[in-house]
């Protein structure tokens, strides 16, 4: 986020906000290892495989480590309800942390996806709006 030249379109204030949410909630979220393990890292309907042993999630460009949180914020907000002993507060912190990162790779100046001048501005809005529900806007 701090490089000019990879995102020279992106106004300093929302720089500072994804800036600071992604620094500030990947420390938050990362610094407690007790709920460590490997995750999908971005799981959705598009790499979800059925298999015999049930439903299995594949795409080894995202794999990571960290809580299982993680993974949730990316699901419906439902979802995490169903998930005994889950965390709902650290999935609200990691549903922002991801927001901050979607945001930030659309203001990328060589992001080419879709609708990207929409998505500049609804992902800074949903990072906002992800920051407030968490207490942290």
């Amino acid at each position: 986020m701090n490089d000019l030249k990879q995102s020279p379109e992106l106004p300093d204030s929302d720089r500072e906000l994804l800036s600071n949410t992604l620094s500030g909630l990947s420390a938050t979220i990362s610094s407690d290892e007790t709920g460590d393990r490997l995750l999908h890292g971005e799981p959705h309907p598009g790499n979800l495989l059925n298999t015999r042993r049930g439903p299995l999630f594949v795409d080894l460009a995202t794999c990571c480590r960290g809580p299982i949180e993680f993974d949730l914020a990316h699901a419906p907000e439902e979802v995490g309800e169903h998930y005994a002993g889950a965390d709902h507060d650290l999935i609200h912190r990691c549903r922002a942390l991801n927001w901050a990162m979607f945001s930030a790779w659309r203001w990328r100046r060589d992001d080419r996806m879709p609708d990207r001048g929409h998505w500049r501005v609804e992902g800074l809005n949903r990072v906002h709006a992800a920051l407030d529900r968490c207490a942290l806007g």
